[in-house]
């Protein structure tokens, strides 16, 4: 995947001080940013590495979590019928829209702050090393947010709060993604 990543960069000529890397908390999630940064010769411990609580693993409450993933059809259908329902003491669909979108705004100022300190100029590239349900979501939210780009509602935050409806959050198995899976977003 690093690898991968660093053709992709060098083809698109983004200058990797210009790359910022954005990772969840948990441990495998660390670790596979840490060897990103590594292959990219990012300084793992600067500034264009970031880790943001908020775009941790999905919760999905006592009676799922820790258990085996045969169980996961189970949690997807009810976000089907219902994305605003939480799973036993878990978290909704759209309780994991509300992290992300913080975890959006929180990359963006950082990483903005951090690139004005630098002068660095052209094209930014966030890659976000986090979990499969956050993704997912992650990439519904956007994609719909993208499609809003024409209404009056220019900002990103704002488009984001247009679509966070049934039909649209109800849909984030369609981006089921693989594990270690290189995917861009926007």
């Amino acid at each position: 995947m690093a690898t991968a990543l660093l053709e992709e960069l060098k083809e698109k000529e983004i200058s990797l001080e210009n790359v910022r890397i954005s990772y969840s908390p948990f441990s495998r999630t660390s670790h596979t940013a840490k060897v990103v940064a590594s292959v990219l010769d990012i300084p793992f411990e600067g500034s264009q590495c970031k880790v943001i609580p908020d775009i941790r693993e999905r919760f999905f409450g006592p009676s799922f979590e820790l258990k085996s993933h045969d169980k996961y059809p189970e949690i997807w259908a009810m976000d089907e019928k219902d994305p605003f329902m939480q799973p036993e003491g878990g978290e909704s669909v759209d309780d994991v829209v509300t992290r992300l979108t913080k975890a959006l705004a929180i990359m963006e100022s950082e990483f903005q702050d951090n690139s004005l300190k630098s002068l660095s100029i052209g094209a930014q590239f966030f890659l976000i090393v986090s979990h499969g349900d956050p993704l997912q979501i992650l990439q519904t939210i956007l994609s719909a947010a993208k499609e809003q780009a024409t209404s009056p509602a220019n900002d990103l935050m704002s488009r984001i709060q247009a679509i966070r409806v049934p039909s649209v959050l109800s849909q984030h198995r369609k981006f089921a993604l693989n594990t270690g899976e290189l995917r861009q977003l926007v």
